[in-house]
């Protein structure tokens, strides 16, 4: 038999013949690219990309949350600084870089794009009919025959019997939350009379519900970011706070908050009542630690003619106007008094000191910029740092520390330190550092000069004729957060119905059920048989208790 010319059967002699695509062209890429973007997979992926991206965000400050730590690990890391603050690494400002940016609407887009489609599929198979009666059950799961014998009945009553069959179980599955459909189909001269239910459509409802409220929380988180307001404020005990911008110690919010929709009121500290485990609450073990945080506060209204009594404490914030307000840390703050060679007052506040450890050892600056002047009479900056221990006790080694938390013996050291503040810089500087670089050290280990040491109402003279200073006392104060949120309460609600939609669609079964009435020559057959979307190990039982039980109707 010969060959057709271009016949090639492997050696290239008939000639190479290769299927050629046409060309996609712009559109067929884009068609392309987008198929691929909001696909399942794309989407996962994504997804764990976000996780991963968010990762640096925790390895090294951020502006938004930690200014400081930033300028902090600038001076500690200059060099390696400046590649990841380069763009487009952006390490610093990882949740609003370029590249987080990126991953975010990319996963946005992509979720959409899965969503819509899935949404108006289920729309419609939600509307439409239950399938036809596959032609063979015997190839279903459950499959089991019935037959009713009744050789002297006529063609018409063995019809009628399979149709009042039919009708039976399709009440029977409509009772149980199936979608029925009443079939009739001739094959090869034989009439089959069936029923055909499905349910399990709100398991697919629950996944979608699941999905949109992933896309809702994703929409909201992005619309919080950008209206949310975070303040910090502390307060010694006696002090009051106004709720606007130029009060707070430190603000972060976001690119879209409006200054002006923040609610004025007031709020003072009145007391902040810490209590500590005692030998009587039977643990010796756990002595000297904290039982429970309690701020005594006054709220004041706008117009100052109405005040309420409330407290906060751990976990359990005043809540204003929506905003949540939060006790976050707590500490003691000496009152200091520094007065110049001519006996005039030129510092007196009470300096936040900030705890070390669980025995509140704790650590603090002093900065007197103006007021000071030397022997010679030249005019100098004064800055102190030192510990403030509230139940003094002194090591083998002679440095002091603290071995209990409240004030039962309460020390104050200062070293002093004369010179440039550096105040006066550009640079923004904080107020718990104390920078030493332009200052001459006059007390303390690094020059062998005994610290000042100072106990509450007791008087100390300052070095080279300098003045005196004084510690009057040692109230307590609390750091506060204010938060507003507009988006946070869809947050909850969002993840609370993708919660739901997931339990939802991992507890409802998706199945289809028929049953058939055939006619033969002794009578009908009543066939019955199921098929489960997925896993489903009670589908046979369903099958063998809804045949039973049709058998007990018929």
């Amino acid at each position: 038999m010969s060959r057709p010319s271009d016949y090639d059967d492997g050696t290239g002699a008939g000639g190479s013949l290769r299927a050629e695509s046409p060309e996609l062209g712009l559109k067929g890429w884009g068609r392309w690219f987008w198929r691929q973007l909001t696909s399942m997979r794309v989407a996962l992926i994504l997804l764990l990309l976000l996780a991963v991206a968010a990762i640096p965000g925790s390895l090294v400050p951020q502006r938004s949350a930690d200014p400081n730590g930033v300028v902090q690990y600038q001076q500690d890391h200059p060099t390696l600084f400046k590649v990841l603050d380069a763009f487009p690494i952006q390490a610093f400002d990882v949740y609003s870089s370029v590249w987080f940016s990126a991953i975010y609407l990319l996963l946005f887009i992509s979720l959409i794009g899965c969503v819509l489609p899935r949404l108006a599929h289920h729309w419609k198979a939600w509307r439409g009919t239950p399938p036809k009666t596959p032609a063979r059950l015997n190839r279903m799961a459950g499959f089991s025959e019935v037959r009713v014998s009744n050789p002297d009945a006529s063609p018409e009553e063995r019809a009628e019997f399979g149709e009042r069959a039919v009708e039976v179980a399709a009440g029977m599955l409509k009772k149980q939350g199936y979608r029925v459909e009443t079939q009739e189909v001739t094959r090869r001269g034989v009439t089959e009379v069936s029923v055909s239910a499905e349910r399990g459509y709100l398991r697919e409802t629950g996944n979608l519900l699941f999905h949109v409220a992933m896309l809702g929380v994703l929409i909201s988180v992005g619309v919080g970011a950008a209206l949310t307001f975070n303040g910090q404020k502390v307060l010694i005990e006696g002090e009051t706070m106004v709720n606007q911008l130029i009060d707070y110690d430190t603000v972060n919010s976001g690119q879209a908050f409006d200054t002006g929709s923040l609610e004025p009121f007031s709020l003072r500290l009145n007391s902040l009542d810490v209590s500590y485990m005692t030998p009587e609450d039977g643990n010796i073990d756990a002595l000297g630690q904290v039982k429970d945080y309690i701020a005594d506060m006054t709220l004041i209204s706008a117009d100052g003619k109405s005040e309420e009594e409330h407290t906060i404490r751990v976990n359990h914030p005043l809540r204003v106007h929506g905003s949540p307000i939060y006790l976050i840390s707590n500490g003691y703050a000496p009152l200091i008094t520094i007065k110049n060679a001519e006996g005039e007052v030129v510092y007196r506040e009470s300096m936040p000191f900030i705890p070390q450890d669980t025995n509140m050892t704790s650590l603090g600056v002093v900065k007197v910029p103006f007021g000071i002047s030397t022997e010679d009479g030249e005019a100098t900056q004064l800055g102190l740092r030192g510990f403030f221990y509230p139940t003094q006790a002194e090591l083998d080694t002679g440095a002091f520390t603290s071995n209990y938390p409240d004030l039962e013996n309460p020390v104050l050291t200062l070293d002093v330190f004369t010179g440039n503040l550096g105040i006066d810089g550009a640079v923004p500087q904080s107020v718990y550092v104390l920078d030493t670089s332009d200052m001459e050290q006059l007390t303390g280990r690094a020059v062998d000069k005994k610290s000042l040491s100072l106990t509450p109402g007791e008087t100390v003279d300052l070095p080279n004729g300098m003045g005196t200073i004084s510690f009057e006392k040692a109230p307590r104060y609390a750091a506060f957060d204010v938060m507003q949120n507009p988006a946070q309460i869809w947050i909850l609600i969002f993840a609370l119905a993708g919660l739901g939609g997931l339990m939802w669609s991992l507890f409802v079964p998706r199945r289809r059920m028929w049953v058939k009435a055939l006619q033969d020559e002794d009578g009908v057959v009543l066939q019955y048989a199921g098929l489960a979307r997925g896993d489903d190990p009670a589908l046979d039982r369903a099958v063998e208790e809804l045949r039973e039980r049709h058998r007990e109707q018929l």
